[in-house]
């Protein structure tokens, strides 16, 4: 009888080892910058600038975004930043910077301003034609009418850059 469970024990602890070192040469990988890239065939994208062609101009706007949207890429992904003749073709350029009253108050008077910036771009999967677009996008933040524009550009650039680099990441190499 004790033989009988000291065999049962010893199978156990045989059968619990095995599971261990089979679970130790797998390995389970999450990613979560959320790339879907195949690193085989697509190996680099190209970032043209893009340029300011709206008709209320903020002269930092067109490098802030270049650079996030190249930045962006550099970071979450491996692919090689070229400015001409990638893989993966992004252009684009920014059509709109507008500044519009929001909320009105009782008083008939703005409450709320809001600054708009609105972007067209040109993406190319020279790997997989089909996912080629061509979009529009659109980012908004409103602030206090009493506030000057010059005194919460910056910020308000900031957030709306990132908002438009994050879309444009998400639909040309995440695909969410």
């Amino acid at each position: 009888m004790v033989c009988k469970g000291y065999r049962l024990k010893v199978i156990g602890y045989g059968i619990v080892l095995s599971v261990s070192l089979l679970l130790c040469g797998c390995s389970i990988s999450y990613k979560f910058n959320g790339a879907n890239i195949n690193y085989q065939t697509t190996h680099s994208i190209s970032i043209a600038d893009f340029p300011n062609n709206a008709p209320m101009v903020n002269p930092t706007l067109s490098s802030a975004l270049t650079e996030h949207i190249r930045d962006l890429f550099q970071r979450q992904t491996r692919l090689q930043i070229l400015r001409k003749g990638g893989d993966l073709e992004l252009e684009g350029e920014i059509i709109g910077y507008d500044l519009s009253q929001g909320a009105i108050g009782a008083n008939s008077y703005a409450t709320e301003s809001k600054l708009t910036l609105r972007v067209v771009v040109h993406f190319t999967n020279n790997v997989n034609p089909e996912d080629s677009f061509d979009k529009t996008y659109s980012a908004y933040r409103t602030f206090d009418a009493n506030q000057m524009l010059t005194d919460v550009q910056d910020e308000l650039c900031d957030m709306l850059v990132t908002e438009i680099a994050e879309s444009i990441y998400n639909d040309t190499v995440a695909k969410w």
